[in-house]
């Protein structure tokens, strides 16, 4: 016998556990003294804890899958159900059927998650389906191109559905993108032809920009030139192989008339640069007339110098425009006075100023007095009415008077 709380031994060495159902034979022992045979049973309960505080950890901190933890539990319940210990088995039930329910409850949180996942997932590959479809009919060639192939490494990167969900996504997805690669296939041969047409053109232009590369005459050529840069840049490009070749042709060809022209232009310039000495002594000699105090010697003067810068010929071209404002200067001084000496000598025009002048003094001396009146009788605001009316009339007087002023009085 013995005062153990979970088990006790018999006279015959049978071994109990002590348990909700009552007791239940656990072994027999003949080896030793009772505390032996308890001891002994003891250490297989505490084998069975710690089995079962292992599963427990394990179930904690690792992904244990419900099947391997389910195996587990059932392995070490047939253990316990077999009463091959001495201690708590009902705690030991219990410890186990809880594992066994946070089991089932992370097999349903597992399933559940699965579910989302899938959901997610398949939302994800209808998002890049319809993406893919609506960039099928794109013209942007490159980006479009790149994301296509995101979309791709997206794709690749998510769980697969069921496999006939699966399928027919893929299916429309993988027609989206062959529909954008045979647009785009289509466009760059199309893109080669005209490429094509375009190096054609381009040789046409380089023939007929080096048959004109000895010309000497400048302007038309020049002009000519031009005309060929505006065919050659609105003819688009030819293919990158053949492009670089044809234009350095093509500059070449300008550059050696161009060239050819400076060189006359140089010659030209030192010309001009003369010339530009000469007109300069001119203009000198026309501004020593002002101011014009003898109207019909200057008039001689400024003909004679008007004579002679004619026959000297161009200037500079960034010159020209300010040579000859000086001369224009001196030109509008001698029109000035002459303006002045006809209106002085023209006798209708000062006679209507004169006569213009005449009523509007009269005029002004009639609102006067009528102010005058208005005031001596005490009608204040009709005297301010015409005494308003008399400023207006007095300013019109003054500007006529300085008119018949320049008549000579």
């Amino acid at each position: 016998m013995s005062g153990d709380p979970w088990g006790r031994v018999d006279e015959a060495g049978t071994v109990y556990v002590r348990t909700a159902d009552g007791e239940q034979v656990v072994g027999s022992w003949q080896a030793g003294s009772a505390e032996e045979a308890l001891a002994y049973f003891e250490r297989k309960y505490d084998g069975l804890v710690v089995e079962i505080n292992l599963l427990e950890r394990r179930l904690q901190t690792t992904d244990l899958s419900a099947k391997d933890a389910n195996t587990a539990i059932e392995h070490l319940r047939e253990q316990v159900d077999a009463h091959h210990a001495v201690g708590d088995l009902d705690a030991l039930r219990t410890r186990l059927d809880r594992l066994a329910s946070k089991v089932e409850k992370r097999r349903e949180e597992r399933k559940a998650h699965r579910a989302k996942q899938t959901e997610e997932a398949q939302q994800a590959k209808e998002e890049l389906v319809a993406e893919a479809e609506q960039l099928a009919t794109s013209d942007q060639w490159r980006p479009t191109g790149e994301r296509l192939r995101a979309l791709v490494d997206v794709w690749k990167g998510l769980p697969r559905l069921d496999r006939k969900t699966d399928d027919e996504l893929w299916h429309r997805f993988s027609h989206a993108r062959s529909t954008f690669s045979k647009r785009r296939k289509a466009h760059f041969a199309q893109l080669d032809n005209q490429r094509e047409e375009v190096r054609q053109r381009k040789e046409k232009l380089v023939t007929e920009a080096e048959a004109l590369s000895g010309s000497r005459d400048w302007g038309p050529t020049a002009a000519k030139y031009r005309e060929l840069m505006r065919e050659w840049k609105a003819a688009g490009r030819a293919q990158r192989e053949h492009e670089e070749d044809l234009w350095s042709r093509f500059r070449g060809a300008q550059d050696v008339f161009f060239q050819a022209r400076g060189e006359a232009f140089a010659e030209r310039d030192s010309e001009q640069r003369e010339n530009l000495t000469h007109k300069e002594e001119l203009v000198a000699e026309a501004e020593k007339l002002l101011p014009i105090t003898d109207l019909q010697a200057a008039r001689h003067s400024f003909r004679s110098i008007n004579e002679r810068w004619d026959a000297i010929g161009h200037v500079p071209r960034e010159s020209k425009a300010k040579i000859e404002s000086r001369l224009h200067a001196v030109e509008r001084a001698l029109q000035e006075a002459e303006e002045v000496e006809w209106r002085r000598s023209n006798p209708e025009a000062r006679a209507r100023a004169a006569g213009l002048t005449g009523q509007l003094q009269e005029a002004v001396d009639s609102l006067r007095a009528r102010v005058e009146q208005a005031r001596a009788a005490g009608n204040s605001a009709k005297a301010e009415k015409l005494e308003k009316e008399l400023a207006g009339r007095q300013a019109l007087l003054d500007q006529a008077q300085k008119g018949l002023e320049e008549f000579g009085g």
